[in-house]
């Protein structure tokens, strides 16, 4: 099968000036190296297209593949990750991972936990925050986390997100603003364990590939999954696999969510507990990074007994089962009975 590779590479957009922190999301050639690597030991052809902008190039020209697989995450606006999937679905080209809709949906924090509080999904008290201080007066729930709306890759999650009193949260959620260009999500801080869950397939075949809890050492930011801490991660966290009745219920929600935002092929969903040791929806990542040793997903998927080219044949192998191109590794896992 020929399948076309859509990303954003770092240093394509260091090259054109963009500074450390706008790149932070994009991936690195290590990225996009073991991901080609993976579909060709599968024994696929790969086309590495690159960036949205080449997609549209190659499209107009009358190229097209088996399937695309794209990672993109889009360079402006709160819908760039549905760009590609939006533009692929223009031209009725085949693509993994989910569609449009979904993938503006997950980008927007707020927006994705309407829907899944909606659904019965626990979600810290939240609100928005558009410059006016006017936006904070009402709200009581401190401490609170104070966070961009629509970014990833703990952009913007650091020490200072964690505000005590009404007068921080303005300070913070401004500087916020100023920074990112765009609003800020307020949630009431949680306080207890972190984990994320891995999910692959679809609808009523959607299975979990595993928990994994997220432990912060002495030199990290403390309270916070900050992007220094998501980064710096073989030095600064551990990890472990879930296996204990939080991290069983974190499975639950976590697949729970993933049915309700309608994410596609693969996901992975990140979850807080509150006070009361019960764990909270924080975000869906329906795009996850890749890395085959850095990034979580794969991590959460090796601590569970899944290597990263049977994730990669997984994630692939939903795609092509929703194509109606068969999809072997997908059928195992579904006998395994995960989740």
């Amino acid at each position: 099968m020929r399948i076309g590779l859509v990303y954003d590479l770092r240093d394509d957009y260091r090259a054109m000036g963009f500074s450390e922190e706008a790149t932070v999301e994009f991936d690195s050639i290590e990225t996009i190296d073991g991901m080609a690597g993976a579909l060709e030991r599968l024994g696929h052809q790969v086309d590495r297209i690159g960036h949205g902008k080449k997609l549209a190039q190659r499209l107009v020209l009358g190229d097209r593949w088996d399937l695309v697989w794209s990672i993109a995450e889009g360079v402006k606006g709160r819908c760039r990750e549905a760009q590609v999937p939006g533009l692929l679905e223009l031209y009725d080209q085949p693509y993994a991972f989910s569609d449009a809709l979904t993938m503006a949906l997950a980008l927007d924090k707020a927006m994705a936990k309407r829907v899944v509080r909606d659904h019965g999904i626990p979600t810290a008290p939240f609100m928005v925050f558009d410059n006016a201080a006017g936006d904070a007066a009402d709200w009581e729930h401190f401490p609170a986390f104070v966070k961009p709306l629509a970014e990833g890759t703990g952009k913007g999650c650091e020490l200072a997100s964690k505000v005590a009193d009404r007068s921080g949260l303005i300070n913070a959620a401004r500087a916020l603003v100023l920074r990112f260009q765009q609003p800020a999500l307020v949630e009431a801080y949680l306080p207890g364990r972190e984990f994320t869950v891995g999910i692959v397939g679809n609808g009523d075949d959607a299975r979990v590939l595993g928990v994994m809890e997220i432990f912060l050492n002495q030199h990290a930011d403390q309270g916070v999954y900050s992007m220094r801490n998501k980064e710096e991660s073989e030095q600064l966290c551990y990890y472990e696999a879930g296996k204990d009745a939080t991290a069983a219920l974190v499975a639950e929600r976590g697949l729970a969510a993933y049915r309700a935002l309608g994410c596609r092929d693969s996901c992975r969903l990140d979850f807080r507990c509150d006070a009361s040791g019960s764990p909270v929806f924080m975000e869906a990542n329906p795009i996850a990074g890749l890395h085959p040793t850095h990034s979580d997903l794969p991590i959460l998927s090796g601590l569970n007994g899944i290597s990263y080219d049977q994730l990669v044949a997984l994630i692939l192998d939903a795609a092509m089962d929703r194509y109606g191109m068969g999809g072997a590794e997908l059928q195992r896992l579904k006998r395994r009975k995960v989740g």
